[in-house]
């Protein structure tokens, strides 16, 4: 019995002190997204999507929850965000070539059409960022219309 009290306060210490090593956070800007949404040109609607559902985690602004300042949700949270950047920066898209542009709404397609995002893990606590059928169809109609303006310039050889 003792040793469990043992490990208690341990664990206790351990929660405390990692407090003190906090995470950068993802904070830069809505306006990074200028060349994303002027190339685009997504409707209010799907824009309104975007916001809600998918800049969190792939976009240079993420809006986070006051649990997002207690270790060790932020050292998850500043991992998850990282890894969804690597996938998809909107904040980038102007660094994109036009094939990595239609590769990368390709893929968008697939994960809304797949219902593989947002993540479970992220409507868990968002529940607003679940995408309905009508959103989901709102989304994929767009990113298909967003595509021909890719697949129609002239790729490097």
């Amino acid at each position: 019995m003792i040793w469990i009290k043992r490990f208690l306060k341990l664990a206790l210490l351990v929660l405390i002190v990692i407090q003190f090593f906090p995470v950068e956070k993802n904070e830069g800007g809505y306006e990074s997204l200028e060349p994303f949404i002027a190339e685009t040109r997504p409707s209010q609607q799907v824009a309104g999507i975007l916001k809600t559902s998918c800049y969190d985690c792939h976009s240079n602004q993420t809006q986070y929850p006051w649990y997002a300042n207690l270790a060790p949700v932020s050292f998850f949270l500043a991992d998850h965000v990282e890894e969804g950047k690597e996938h998809l920066n909107f904040a980038d898209w102007g660094n994109y070539t036009a094939k990595r542009k239609d590769h990368k709404l390709e893929e968008v397609l697939e994960e809304i059409e797949k219902n593989e995002m947002p993540l479970d893990s992220y409507t868990l606590i968002h529940q607003d960022a679940k995408l309905s059928a009508a959103q989901a169809e709102a989304i994929i109609n767009w990113v298909k219309a967003a595509r021909l303006s890719y697949s129609s310039i002239p790729q490097p050889q």
